[in-house]
């Protein structure tokens, strides 16, 4: 069936931070929003929790209040090789620490008292754009918008669908990521972030509300492969290899029984625009690691994609003017900071590789920081 409710002006399909805060900003705006999520809120999702703090008077501002939540915040990095050598580092701009669970949680009720439209459970099956209008089909009702911006995260049906360059290609270094995450209690300091690295992979641990810790890993595929398809036995024969994992692992009290775990986690550049929809978050290729994190990039994508979509609504731009101009502006903003992400991750999870790189580090601190610095972003 049609929806009765009319034409949206604005539709987004997935709602992590990247499209709640879009919908917020457009409902906020006056503009008739309508959100699709798959996922029930409160829910947890694979991610390393952690924020920059470029994107802290951003979530203020939209009337998240931050600082009420005595949340850790964090300026510290450590990171070691796979022998558990260890080296430290200041984070310039420093993040705080949150699950997801949590903020997105909030942030579905600031959307739903802005009057976003916030259909959960409800998954897109397929979105078409004609006569100037998309079509978005989802199992139980068809709806219809003006605008369409996709933030369904890092590999969906609609991908698939669309037969987009990441799907099709061979299985390489940068496109065939396993993600492991557990919720865990464990002595870590509040201000430290560390990425622990091992072989194939790395694992970073932070701090998050409710005096627990965020214990999340990257491996590539292979490492789940040889040890017969079990993250158990991965844990033991290779993550543990590192005795600061091993430590972790032996000594932390784990939240739940089993980790939550995604596969094919795909690095490659991504498309910015398919058929007319704009992509931010994951869907446009912001899961690099090493980059601040993908959860602050996802939320300045979305306030790039609201400024640009508020333009066409003024009929100040075209919507092939918005396309483009989105898409100059997001490469502005982020391709040197992937670039950067990109190459530091293949320094990781190497032997001599990674020992080498941590050391040049370590002894060239204005190398160092240059280095965190060109992978965070500025406020926005």
């Amino acid at each position: 069936m049609i929806d009765n409710a009319g034409i949206y002006d604005v539709a987004i399909i997935g709602g992590g931070v990247g499209g709640l805060t879009l919908a917020i900003q457009c409902a906020g705006a006056g503009y008739k929003t309508i959100l699709f999520e798959k996922e029930a809120y409160p829910y947890h999702k694979v991610c390393g929790e952690y924020i920059s703090m470029e994107s802290f008077s951003f979530l203020q501002q939209l009337g998240l209040n931050l600082s009420a939540l005595n949340l850790p915040v964090i300026n510290r990095l450590q990171l070691s090789d796979i022998h558990g050598n260890l080296y430290q580092f200041q984070l310039p701009l420093g993040g705080f620490g949150i699950s997801r669970y949590n903020i997105d949680h909030k942030l579905a009720q600031m959307a739903a008292e802005k009057g976003v439209t916030l259909l959960q459970s409800t998954k897109v099956t397929n979105i078409s754009f004609e006569h100037d209008c998309f079509r978005i089909e989802t199992s139980g009702a068809t709806y219809r918008a003006k605008t369409a911006v996709g933030a369904f995260g890092k590999r969906s049906n609609l991908d698939i669908g669309w037969k987009r360059n990441f799907i099709t290609q061979k299985p390489d270094k940068l496109n065939n990521w396993v993600g492991v995450k557990y919720h865990i209690r464990f002595p870590f300091p509040h201000a430290n972030i560390a990425l622990h690295n091992f072989k194939n992979g790395y694992c970073g641990i932070s701090n998050i509300e409710d005096g627990q810790c965020c214990l999340c890993y990257l491996t590539r595929a292979e490492n789940l492969r040889d040890n017969e398809n079990s993250i158990g036995k991965m844990e033991q024969n290779v993550l543990r290899k590192n005795p600061l994992l091993k430590e972790i692992f032996d000594k932390a009290s784990f939240m739940y029984a089993q980790p939550l775990s995604i596969s094919q986690v795909n690095f490659s550049p991504k498309t910015l625009v398919e058929n007319h929809i704009l992509l931010i978050g994951d869907a446009a290729g912001l899961i690099t690691p090493l980059c601040g994190n993908g959860m602050s990039m996802a939320m300045h994508a979305g306030k790039l994609a609201f400024e640009n979509i508020d333009m066409f609504f003024r009929k100040n731009i075209s919507r092939q003017q918005m396309e483009t101009s989105y898409q100059s502006q997001w490469k502005q903003q982020f391709s040197k900071r992937l670039f950067i992400g990109r190459t530091v991750q293949k320094l990781f999870g190497n032997n001599g590789i990674t020992t080498g790189f941590l050391r040049i580090m370590s002894k060239l601190p204005w190398l160092a920081k240059k280095l965190i610095s060109s992978t965070h972003g500025k406020p926005f």
